[in-house]
């Protein structure tokens, strides 16, 4: 059975294709991973062991919360503007500003 030329040439540029795309995909994880190594050994340097666990704790329950407590930090530290680590206690006060206050709800009957 003889293959058309042409869709022979089909075929090997989609072959090609799918390997570049599975080597972008590669890239972009690998990129990913250094990426959260550098923000994990930074948060490492600016947070007590303490503090680190009830982020990790946190990121647990939500994870947007605690991903915009971490870029918030790391912000603060690259632009120098932490002076000490941030304790468990000082963790809390940032946690407790960022999540809003939930409303009470009052039905009146009349």
């Amino acid at each position: 059975m003889d293959d058309d030329p042409e869709l022979e040439a089909i075929r090997q540029r989609r072959m090609a294709e799918l390997q570049q795309s599975q080597q972008n995909q590669a890239a972009q994880q690998e990129q990913a991973k250094q990426i959260e190594a550098q923000k994990q050994s930074i948060l490492r340097q600016i947070m007590t062991p303490e503090a680190r666990d009830r982020l990790a704790n946190v990121k647990l329950a939500n994870p947007n919360l605690a991903a915009s407590v971490e870029n918030q930090m790391i912000r603060l530290y690259q632009g120098g503007r932490l002076q000490q680590q941030i304790t468990d206690a000082m963790l809390r006060e940032i946690l407790q500003s960022m999540v809003p206050q939930e409303r009470e709800i009052h039905i009146e009957r009349r």
